[in-house]
């Protein structure tokens, strides 16, 4: 009989627990319990944490959030109709930034999914709209920690099938904790019950 997991945690400031992966960085406390887990509905938002997390591959999410204002600086805060017209001059300007990870692929695929997400919100009328239909059913017990979901390998599959790049099924997964279409937050930990109810209020985008 397998025995179920349960994520670890950690005493935060105040005393009371939150996810172990807390520790890594003093800031991370900040963003778990405001941010993380959260849900999402504005497309600015969502668009700016898929890109994240696609220069996050291979990385650190300390380095990508100590980063952040100045991924937002650069890629004008992530207006996806902006940065759709983005222009190889950019591209090379984007790689002098040393305000970001320089990485022509991935900033290329910054640019190429802004595109690609003006074309995903004329299709299903939001990005909202079209990622919130994956959001994760009740939560399922585990027996091990979990790096993908269904969920996420099959919105992976739509949006690669749509042109997106740096979106695999991990980085899918990562977005989709950070912008509550799954509560990860650990059982125990103090932010948890928060999150799930903040979900349960939630009007899911049409």
């Amino acid at each position: 009989m397998s025995t179920v997991y349960r994520p670890p945690t950690i005493p935060g400031p105040d005393g009371h627990p939150r996810c172990a992966w807390c520790s890594s960085a003093p800031e991370f406390f900040r963003y778990h319990d405001t941010e993380w887990g959260y849900p999402v509905a504005d497309d600015r938002r969502l668009f700016e944490k898929l890109c994240l997390e696609s220069f996050q591959s291979g990385l650190s999410w300390r380095t990508i959030l100590a980063k952040r204002e100045n991924f937002r600086a650069a890629f004008r805060n992530f207006e996806f109709d902006l940065v759709a017209k983005f222009t190889e001059r950019d591209v090379e300007r984007l790689l002098q930034d040393a305000g970001i990870i320089r990485h022509r692929g991935k900033i290329e695929a910054v640019i190429n999914n802004a595109r690609r997400a003006r074309e995903l919100a004329d299709e299903a009328g939001s990005i909202a709209a079209f990622v919130w239909r994956f959001q994760a059913g009740p939560d399922a017990e585990r027996t091990q920690p979990a790096s993908t979901s269904p969920e996420s390998i099959a919105l992976s599959k739509e949006l690669k099938k749509r042109g997106w790049k740096f979106v695999g099924p991990t980085t899918v997964y990562a977005f989709m904790q950070a912008m509550g279409l799954v509560n990860d937050h650990a059982p125990d930990c103090s932010i948890h019950a928060e999150v799930e109810r903040a979900r349960q209020s939630f009007q899911r985008p049409a």
